[in-house]
């Protein structure tokens, strides 16, 4: 039973990196809350060496049973969101995104193109109320001697 969802847009980028075996690199670069009243996909810049363009209509969920990883991403050193990615007629495209450590690792470990962004402020406080009205960390048991 989903608990939360915020609507996103990801600033994906192509690089023109400097390696002789690589034409161009792909990655999710950024996350920006979703008013509604973004195009599909915006051009923010484009040059031989970078482009930047945001895609919208993706949407951040929270579900009980991902509470830990959620908690767990949250008191990161630097939280992230989660996002991977396909290549769709010669672009990079955000197919989901996720606030959850443990789906994050999930992503990665899938084969399949996934980056973690930095998470913007209105990102952590919405994860934050979730997680105050939601979620109990489970006790620290002492040692176990036997």
């Amino acid at each position: 039973m989903k608990l939360g969802s915020m609507p996103i847009a990801v600033v994906m980028q192509r690089r023109t990196p400097r390696h002789r075996w690589a034409d161009e690199a792909w990655a999710a670069v950024g996350i920006v809350p979703d008013n509604g009243k973004l195009p599909p996909v915006q051009v923010l810049s484009e040059s031989a060496e970078r482009d930047d363009y945001l895609v919208s209509g993706l949407e951040l969920e929270l579900y009980p049973d991902e509470n830990d990883g959620y908690y767990e991403n949250f008191m990161a050193p630097e939280a992230k969101v989660f996002v991977l990615w396909r290549m769709q007629d010669g672009r990079a495209m955000p197919v989901r995104a996720s606030v959850s450590y443990v789906e994050g690792t999930r992503m990665f470990d899938s084969g399949e193109h996934a980056d973690g962004v930095a998470m913007p402020a209105e990102v952590q406080a919405w994860l934050r109320a979730y997680l105050q009205a939601h979620y109990q960390p489970k006790p620290k048991r002492g040692r176990q001697h036997g």
